[in-house]
C-alpha cells in the first residue's frame, strides 16, 4: 500500500490566522493607564490652607463638587481661581454645572476667625446657595476624644 504526500497543502504557513493581536491592544490601555496616573493629581484642589480635623464619618464627594476656599490672608477663592467677597455670587452663577441646589463645599483655614467663615456663608445663603458644606481633615480616631483645646484635669 502506498501513500501520496502530494496533497499536503504547502500553502499552510502564509495561511490567514484568526487570532487576536493583543499586543497593540496591550500598548493602548498601558497609555491610557499612564495618562490617568499624571492627570489624577492635577484635578484636585491645591491651595494651602490649613484644615482643621473633624471626627465626623465622611460622606461620599460628588463627582465635580465646587470648593470656595477662604484663605489664612482672609481672601476667597473658587476652586484655585482668585475671586472678590462681591463677586462670589456672581463667580458662582458663571459657573457652567452649578446650581444653587447643589452643594458648595466651604474651607477655611484654620486661623480664619470664626466670624469671616460666617460672614462668607452669609454671602452664599443670601445669593441662594443654602446647601453649604463644611470641609474639614479627618481626625485619627485617637483624637476623637475631647475637644481641642479643652482644658485637661
Amino acid at each position: 500500500m502506498a501513500v501520496s504526500l502530494s496533497d499536503v497543502d504547502d500553502d499552510d504557513d502564509f495561511a490567514e490566522t484568526h487570532d487576536i493581536n493583543v499586543t497593540p491592544f496591550i500598548d493602548v490601555i498601558l497609555v491610557l493607564l499612564i495618562i490617568f496616573m499624571v492627570a489624577a493629581p492635577l484635578s484636585t484642589v491645591d491651595l494651602p490652607i490649613d484644615l482643621p480635623t473633624s471626627s465626623a464619618m465622611p460622606q461620599k464627594k460628588p463627582d465635580k463638587p465646587t470648593y470656595v476656599s477662604i484663605k489664612p490672608d482672609l481672601t476667597l477663592a473658587i476652586g484655585e481661581n482668585p475671586v472678590k467677597r462681591t463677586d462670589l455670587v456672581g463667580s458662582l452663577d458663571a459657573i457652567a454645572d452649578m446650581s444653587k441646589d447643589k452643594y458648595v463645599f466651604l474651607r477655611a483655614d484654620k486661623a480664619v476667625p470664626y466670624g469671616e467663615l460666617m460672614g462668607v456663608m452669609e454671602i452664599l445663603r443670601s445669593g441662594g446657595y443654602s446647601r453649604i458644606k463644611l470641609v474639614a481633615l479627618e481626625a485619627p480616631p485617637a483624637a476623637a476624644g475631647p475637644a481641642q483645646g479643652a482644658a485637661q484635669p
